[in-house]
C-alpha cells in the first residue's frame, strides 16, 4: 500500500498565489506579521515589490486591501483566520463587504487544529461571521490541491472571498486533473442510506467514516462542500432527499457554519433528519492537534456514530 502523502491546505494556497504572482501581474499579496505562518512569505521571495507586511494590525490591514482593490487590484489580505475574520470583522463587513470589492481573505490556522496554540487562537467561529455579511463567498478546501486551485479561482472571481486555510497537514485527496468548479459540492462516494456533507479537513474523515459503515452495512453517500457560501442547494436538496437523512461534519462551531447552511436549506426545501458534527458550544484548549480532534470528536468514528443515529430517525 502506497504511503499517504499529507500536506496542509495553507501550502496550497501559497502555491495558488505563485502561480498568480507569475500569472497577473495586477494580483498583491498582504500580511500582518505572520508570513512565515501563513506561507505568504514565499510570494514575498517570488515578487518583493507586491507583497506587503502591515504588521500586527489586521485592521489596518483590511482597510489597506479595500483601497488598493479600489485602484485595480486583487489583493490577498492574509493572516490567522481568529485575527483576520475575528479582530477585523467590522473592518471586512464596511470597507469590503459593503461596497463588494475585489478582496480575498486568507485565512489560515482556522480550528481546533491550530493545536497547542489554545483557544485563544483556535477559530471556530469564523464561518458564521463571514456567512452573515452579505455577497461574501466562503471557500473551506478539503486538502492542499483543492486549496491552490481555490485560490486560483479567488482571483477571478468578482467580489469578496473568505479562505479558509488549516496548520496540520492532512491527507492530498485529489490528483493534478481535480478541476476546481465554483459553487458546486463534489460527490466523493455514492450511497443510498444516508448523506454525509463535509467540508474541509473533514471530508477526509467522513471518506473513512464511509469505509467504516460500509463494513456494517450502511451506505454513505460523502459529498464535499467546498463553497459554504453560496452553498451548493439543489446538490444538498438531492442527496438528502435520495438518501432520507443527513450527517454534517465541520472543524468549526456547530452554530452557524456547515451544519447551519444545511439545515437552514433542508427545513425549506426538503425537511430532512440532521445529526451535525462539529465542535459544540464550548471553547477549544491548548494541545496536539491530532489528540484535540479526536477529544473534541472531530473524526470518522464520531461521523460513524452520528450517521448510525441519523439512520434511525428515518421516517
Amino acid at each position: 500500500m502506497a504511503d499517504i502523502i499529507t500536506k496542509a491546505t495553507r501550502i496550497g494556497y501559497a502555491e495558488g498565489l505563485l502561480y498568480l504572482g507569475e500569472t497577473d501581474e495586477k494580483v498583491l499579496v498582504m500580511d500582518a506579521d505572520l508570513a512565515g505562518a501563513t506561507q505568504t512569505a514565499k510570494f514575498k521571495q517570488k515578487h518583493p515589490d507586491r507583497f506587503f507586511d502591515c504588521g500586527i494590525a489586521e485592521q489596518n490591514m483590511m482597510g489597506i486591501a479595500a483601497g488598493l482593490s479600489l485602484s485595480g487590484y486583487t489583493v490577498f489580505a492574509s493572516s490567522f483566520a481568529m485575527f483576520a475574520a475575528g479582530r477585523a470583522f467590522e473592518q471586512i463587513r464596511n470597507s469590503i463587504g459593503y461596497p463588494h470589492l475585489n478582496v480575498k481573505i486568507g485565512a489560515t490556522h482556522a480550528g481546533i487544529s491550530v493545536g497547542e496554540d489554545g483557544a485563544s487562537h483556535q477559530c471556530n467561529e469564523d464561518i458564521a461571521l463571514m456567512r452573515s455579511i452579505p455577497g461574501m463567498t466562503i471557500i473551506n478546501p478539503a486538502d492542499a490541491v483543492e486549496a491552490k486551485a481555490a485560490t486560483i479561482a479567488a482571483a477571478k472571481h468578482e467580489g469578496p472571498v473568505y479562505l479558509r486555510f488549516g496548520r496540520l497537514a492532512v491527507p492530498v485527496l485529489f490528483d493534478r486533473s481535480y478541476q476546481f468548479e465554483w459553487g458546486k459540492g463534489q460527490v466523493l462516494t455514492e450511497g443510498s442510506d444516508v448523506a454525509i456533507f463535509a467540508t474541509g479537513l473533514m471530508v477526509n474523515e467522513a471518506l473513512m467514516a464511509a469505509e467504516q459503515l460500509k463494513n456494517e452495512g450502511i451506505s454513505a453517500r460523502v459529498v464535499n462542500l467546498h463553497t459554504i457560501k453560496p452553498l451548493d442547494e439543489e446538490l444538498v436538496v438531492t442527496a438528502a432527499r435520495e438518501c432520507g437523512c443527513v450527517v454534517t461534519a465541520e472543524e468549526h462551531s456547530v452554530l452557524g457554519g456547515l451544519g447551519s447552511a444545511v439545515c437552514e436549506t433542508l427545513s425549506e426545501q426538503c425537511p430532512t433528519p440532521v445529526v451535525r458534527v462539529g465542535v459544540e458550544d464550548v471553547y477549544g484548549r491548548s494541545g496536539p492537534a491530532v489528540e484535540l480532534l479526536h477529544m473534541y470528536g472531530l473524526d470518522a468514528a464520531r461521523i460513524v456514530e452520528a450517521s448510525k443515529k441519523v439512520v434511525t430517525l428515518k421516517r
